[in-house]
């Protein structure tokens, strides 16, 4: 508790020092990011959690063989799925966002909060602590929001089907899933 109260007053005197002499601000990795409203979130990011769009939340799942329905519904017809397939992954994705939307708007309304304490310099090490932990949940939540919407399509034995497992070889993901579990169990 101790050191997080150093790093916020460090943080504190930083910022009402104002730009240290002589930095040059285009060499920070966050030159132009001052300007958001939430500086932690770009509008392209604020505008896919608005959509429930993923933004790489799923990315372990899809590298390791998982498609995600809408990569699945873009390649329907590679795959060669049946009417009735298109339906079950269209629910599925369906019920996907209906998980990640309201999540979406709640993690853009604590990263909103987190950004004004610190703009209004209202930030104390409990309030930060509990900001953050609240944003890492959401994001965790959402990170786990495809499997909870899939069922048990997150569960390797079912998956068996010549689509699924074309799936991320079509998209770009060279790895088939039975690959991908070798290697994690060999090492």
């Amino acid at each position: 508790m101790r050191a997080l109260s150093i790093l916020i007053g460090t943080i504190a005197v930083i910022g009402f020092a104002g730009p240290i002499v002589g930095a040059d601000p285009d060499k920070s990795g966050y030159a132009g990011q001052e300007s958001r409203s939430i500086k932690a979130l770009s509008q392209e990011d604020i505008a896919a959690l608005r959509k429930g769009e993923g933004m790489g939340m799923a990315k372990a799942a899809e590298l390791n063989g998982y498609p995600g329905p809408l990569h699945v519904l873009a390649l329907a017809r590679d795959l060669r799925l049946a009417e009735t397939q298109v339906s079950q992954v269209t629910a599925i994705r369906d019920r996907m966002s209906n998980v990640a939307l309201p999540l979406g708007a709640e993690l853009i309304e604590r990263e909103r909060l987190l950004d004004r304490l610190f703009a209004q310099s209202r930030i104390m090490p409990e309030q930060l602590t509990a900001e953050t932990a609240a944003i890492g949940e959401i994001q965790g939540r959402l990170r786990g929001s495809p499997c909870s919407a899939l069922g048990n399509a997150c569960d390797p034995e079912p998956r068996t089907s010549g689509a699924i497992q074309k799936a991320p070889r079509l998209n770009g993901n060279c790895a088939s899933p039975t690959d991908t579990r070798r290697r994690h169990a060999a090492g």
